[in-house]
């Protein structure tokens, strides 16, 4: 990892490093042990470090990036969410997504260029702080999910926006499957912008100085003539068949055409569709296609906070924690346990209210 987290006027809190190194602001998240999953302590860390920054005329450019061999980010912190969740703390939950929604909203619209550095594994939350920056990096065999349909909740922190925006159907794929995509994917798909091998990361941060006053667009261009390597997506080989399938008008129809097709890859992606929440799907089905109509992140990001609170107060959330994080069991009992008892018209309404 890179050795300059305390270069000059370092800040340590809350597991978030930061220094600044000539013209760059270097951002660490800093929990390695729990691949830095993400803790409120550490959301209002970063927070505050941007806005400090924001004004700050010798940081002319921002990198964030996480400690440790295995990952950027695992995403929010699932044991501190099952806890909000159980002991009926659902508007301390909310506030915590609501914080964490607007900080991925400012590193969107930070006015300086930020760069995201993304290796290993990168998840839910995770995914909010890199894939949503000016510049952003990945290795060919970082690992990203959005496997929120797993625990009775939905794609959150911007990821309906990104989804919606990757080719074709690929994105209701991703969230209704919960399945995980490889840095190289994720070039393809727009959750990041090139690939650059994780020993080079130190060497990117060494020439970024180089590139101080110029905007993201040429920056990113000459790291990627610098850095960048290239492989073909596997995902974007299988889109003919996501396409068909996951361009179904309803859930039920989605299945039906993946059990219609002889190709191993679909029986896979309806066997993990059964066994993800159905209320989750729905959720996350109807939320990707508002987003796709709007291409707009912070309408977004306002959904999936309603849709956050509609499920934060139903038991699959709970229950899905449960089984796949805290129990390990691997067996959660959802309810509804079909897509065909889902209340479609509870979801839509959600999705619609403006407010």
């Amino acid at each position: 990892m890179h050795t300059a987290f305390s270069g000059r006027t370092p800040t340590i809190t809350s597991h978030i490093r930061a220094s600044i190194t000539g013209p760059l602001g270097i951002l660490a998240l800093d929990r390695p042990s729990k691949i830095n999953a993400l803790t409120r302590g550490m959301l209002q860390a970063l927070t505050d470090m941007l806005l400090l920054w924001k004004d700050d005329p010798s940081v002319s450019m921002v990198v964030l990036r996480g400690a440790g061999e295995r990952g950027f980010c695992a995403g929010g912190d699932i044991k501190d969410f099952h806890r909000a969740v159980s002991n009926d703390a659902h508007g301390e939950f909310a506030d915590l997504l609501s914080l964490e929604f607007d900080l991925d909203a400012m590193i969107a619209g930070y006015p300086k260029p930020v760069v995201t550095l993304a290796h290993g594994l990168c998840m839910g939350g995770g995914i909010g702080l890199a894939s949503h920056a000016a510049i952003r990096i990945a290795t060919p065999d970082s690992s990203f999910a959005m496997p929120e349909a797993r625990i009775g909740y939905t794609p959150d922190v911007g990821g309906t926006h990104l989804m919606a925006l990757a080719p074709g159907f690929i994105g209701e794929y991703l969230a209704l499957t919960a399945s995980t995509f490889s840095g190289v994917d994720a070039v393809e798909l727009g959750f990041a912008d090139m690939l650059v091998d994780g020993e080079k990361f130190d060497d990117v941060l060494d020439a970024l100085p180089d590139f101080e006053g110029m905007d993201a667009a040429d920056i990113a261009a000459g790291l990627e003539v610098l850095f960048g390597s290239f492989a073909a997506s596997p995902l974007m080989a299988a889109q003919p068949w996501i396409d068909h399938a996951f361009s179904a008008p309803t859930l039920g129809e989605i299945l039906e055409r993946l059990d219609a097709m002889s190709h191993s890859a679909a029986a896979e992606a309806a066997e993990q569709m059964r066994a993800n929440c159905p209320t989750s799907m729905e959720c996350a089905l109807q939320s990707i296609r508002a987003a796709r109509a709007e291409e707009h992140l912070r309408s977004a990001l306002d959904r999936e906070l309603r849709l956050a609170k509609y499920l934060m107060h139903r038991g699959d959330l709970a229950e899905g924690i449960r089984a796949q994080v805290i129990d390990k069991d691997r067996n959660p009992a959802w309810v509804p346990a079909s897509i065909g008892e889902v209340d479609v018209a509870a979801v839509a309404a959600v999705v619609a209210e403006p407010n």
